[in-house]
């Protein structure tokens, strides 16, 4: 069955001097502030679409870890998953790094970095985002 969630953003003013909200309406969790300047410098309390984005993809590539483990009857003890996104103004979104620190029962590093290699291909997220160089770091 498939799903769909929805995100609401007003904006007022112009691209520099004006501000917004981003709302996570299908969850209902909160309504964050949003700038240019909390995209292109410094967060300051807002967050931005690459900081959005950074979290989805962590918890997506989190999700298809702990399903690809848990298919090969290795489940995940834990996953620990941080997600960089570079935004570069006149660019775009330019590279896009996940750390992973991570155990799986009755698997060595060798496996679980096979395996986090895969979710890392396969993940939906990772998938949308294709066109962005993804690095992944195991620690």
């Amino acid at each position: 069955m498939a799903t769909t969630r929805i995100a609401k953003a007003l904006w007022e003013g112009s691209l520099l001097e004006g501000r917004g909200t981003v709302e996570m309406a299908s969850s209902g969790i909160g309504t964050f502030p949003i700038t240019w300047a909390s995209r292109a410098e410094s967060p300051e309390g807002r967050t931005s679409p690459e900081e959005l984005i950074a979290a989805a993809h962590a918890s997506c590539f989190s999700m298809a870890l702990s399903s690809g483990l848990a298919k090969s009857g290795n489940p995940a003890e834990y996953l620990d998953t941080s997600v960089e996104v570079d935004f570069q103004p006149g660019v775009g979104i330019t590279e896009i790094r996940i750390t992973l620190s991570g155990a799986a029962e009755g698997l060595d590093a060798t496996g679980f970095a096979e395996a986090a290699e895969t979710a890392k291909t396969n993940c939906p997220v990772s998938k949308a985002l294709a066109a962005v160089p993804i690095s992944l770091t195991i620690r």
